[in-house]
């Protein structure tokens, strides 16, 4: 693919607000300097690092002088413009002292569903890698609305890293992992070392909890591990706070919960990840399970008779979500019908399709080629 940047031993790790902000709601200027402390030692030992940062409307808070954080988005986004200025001077003073430069990235949903803007951004965080900066990545809040965000930074960690081909990708959060259980609700809850595929089970024990600080709980964690674990890339959920969490992490001492597919799983193409994960879903497809397991288990493409439902108004070429009888998120790709023809033709075989519709002789509803498995 163009532009590619594949260098070995990138590693990307997400910094997320819980961690980052102190009991009063500042950022924790310690905290974040252990981190560039871990980040440069790491860059010494060869590994090309770059984090993604959360904290800019806490960091805001402080810098305007708010005592709460405002609930409208115009004065959200104002806490973000100041936030992000001092999350980078502070950032960047810090590995300064490690003799490590730093280059603020920004980014939006919209800058990467555009083609040539995921490109052009992956080139330039790969140059600034090669000159040996260490990117600090952060949601450009400032001008993100609901419609077109991430949603949390945990998911924009995720496109990162396979954008990057990254040989690891580690979460910072304010638990030691994925639990069982919750720990603080059950003394047995046992802390899970290895998770190999993303069950109902999972991600039931990931519940929807939310920081007071933040924007994702373990659930969106989850949520960006199935994506890195069907670019096979490793990903670790550990405790920001444990004493060199980052550093142990990366070598694999058994730190947190760790996300890995079985040895010999295939890696999915960085167009499909494009397609999964940086567009926007415009609508769903609900499968029944025969076609389920055409395509999960055989590998197949999503054929019109396999689709039981459709869900939402999107046309043809637009990326939509595939989902189980259940409602379980089953992958995402390229719509080859609008959602108007796709009403009309589900459930047919495709010869009968081609009596009335002789254009789409032959044409799944989403081609393998276009469709990202979770």
């Amino acid at each position: 693919m163009e532009g590619v940047f594949d260098a070995p031993g990138v590693v990307v790790v997400k910094n997320g607000s819980s961690t980052l902000v102190d009991e009063k709601g500042r950022p924790d200027v310690d905290f974040i300097g252990s981190l560039c402390a871990q980040a440069a030692r790491l860059q010494s030992e060869g590994y090309h690092v770059v984090i993604v940062s959360s904290g800019a409307v806490a960091a805001g808070m402080e810098r305007l002088g708010l005592s709460q954080r405002p609930s409208d988005m115009p004065g959200r986004q104002a806490c973000a413009a100041a936030g992000q200025a001092a999350l980078t001077e502070v950032y960047a003073d810090l590995l300064a002292r490690h003799g490590v430069p730093c280059g603020q990235v920004l980014l939006t949903r919209r800058d990467l569903t555009d083609r040539e803007g995921y490109l052009n951004a992956r080139n330039t965080l790969g140059r600034l890698i090669e000159l040996g900066a260490i990117p600090v990545i952060n949601e450009n809040d400032t001008v993100s609305v609901a419609e077109i965000n991430f949603g949390d930074n945990d998911m924009l960690g995720a496109i990162v890293a396979t954008m990057l081909n990254a040989d690891l990708y580690v979460i910072l959060s304010d638990v030691d992992g994925l639990y069982s259980a919750n720990p603080d609700d059950d003394p047995d809850a046992r802390l899970i070392a290895r998770v190999e595929e993303i069950t109902p089970e999972i991600s039931a024990m990931a519940g929807d909890a939310r920081s007071a600080v933040g924007t994702g709980g373990m659930a969106s964690k989850v949520r960006a591990s199935r994506a890195t674990l069907a670019a096979g890339i490793p990903t670790v959920i550990c405790k920001g706070r444990r004493e060199n969490s980052f550093v142990d992490a990366v070598a694999g001492t058994g730190v947190g919960t760790r996300f890995e597919s079985p040895d010999g799983t295939s890696r999915e193409s960085a167009r499909k990840f494009w397609i999964g994960l940086a567009e926007m879903a415009q609508g769903s497809l609900v499968l029944d399970s025969g076609a389920r397991s055409a395509v999960v288990e055989r590998g197949g493409s999503v054929l019109p008779v396999g689709v039981t439902s459709v869900e939402g108004t999107f046309e043809e070429g637009d990326v939509v979500n595939v989902l189980d009888t259940d409602g379980n998120l089953v992958g995402r790709g390229v719509a080859r019908y609008s959602s108007e023809d796709m009403v009309r033709v589900r459930g047919l075989k495709l010869e009968v399709i081609e009596r009335f519709m002789p254009e789409k002789a032959g044409q799944p509803a989403i081609h393998r080629d276009e469709l990202l498995v979770f």
